[in-house]
């Protein structure tokens, strides 16, 4: 569900929902009091909600309203991201939302919703904090530049990173290892994660080419590549 007071911003938020083939929208409001009624006598498992509204506040939403899905801020002012968060909602969108972030905080919410535990930082605070990951590897904590990153993909429980020079093996799940990556980083397939700033070409066969390796796209994620081509 959506809960927006400006229309522009329901329909960009319609737009992506639609292009992500396991998610259904049910409805969309313009004010947290009809969504409230709303959410009394239907069952709603995600829910977009602007912060910045009339009358009341997504923020005065959540604080007030005793059945609540999994939350999503969106919203045009920074400012409200450290109070979101003590609310204990997935993610922080900020306005005017990517497509590619927009994606980055669905993820987040499936990997919660699969009893993975994310970190509690999101891809947008990592890109301005970090520039590298640290991932246990053969008993040893070894430092990787997201820079360095052409892409990862999974074995079981285990993720390998591949760079140019090096392929580094750590135990980790990728629904879970993709949230600790900056938003540049895509899933595209289930066993795939891409660092979109290396490729070198995308092909009309759903394959990224990138470090000298085909990357397959998967059924579900060929709208996240066609909207990187345009």
């Amino acid at each position: 569900m959506v809960v927006d007071d400006e229309p522009l911003a329901i329909k960009v938020l319609e737009k992506y929902i639609m292009k992500v083939p396991d998610l259904k929208l049910v409805s969309t409001f313009d004010n947290p009091i009809s969504a409230g009624h709303f959410l009394q006598n239907s069952s709603v498992d995600l829910l977009f909600l602007d912060i910045q509204m009339p009358e009341v506040t997504g923020i005065d939403f959540i604080k007030n309203t005793s059945i609540q899905p999994k939350v999503i801020l969106t919203t045009a002012y920074r400012e409200y991201a450290l109070e979101g968060y003590e609310l204990d909602v997935i993610d922080y969108l900020l306005k005017p939302i990517s497509f590619i972030r927009f994606y980055k905080s669905i993820n987040k919410y499936k990997a919660l919703n699969t009893a993975i535990q994310p970190t509690s930082r999101t891809s947008s605070e990592i890109d301005k904090t970090l520039d590298h990951i640290f991932v246990n590897s053969n008993k040893r904590m070894i430092r990787i530049e997201f820079n360095n990153i052409l892409f990862i993909d999974s074995i079981k429980d285990y993720v390998r990173i591949h760079t140019p020079n090096d392929i580094i093996i750590t135990k980790d799940k990728i629904s879970a290892f993709v949230l600790r990556l900056p938003s540049h980083f895509l899933r595209v397939h289930r066993s795939y994660i891409i660092n979109t700033r290396k490729i070198a070409a995308l092909t009309s066969k759903d394959v990224v080419l990138l470090g000298g390796m085909e990357i397959p796209i998967g059924a579900s994620y060929k709208d996240i590549i066609r909207l990187i081509k345009n």
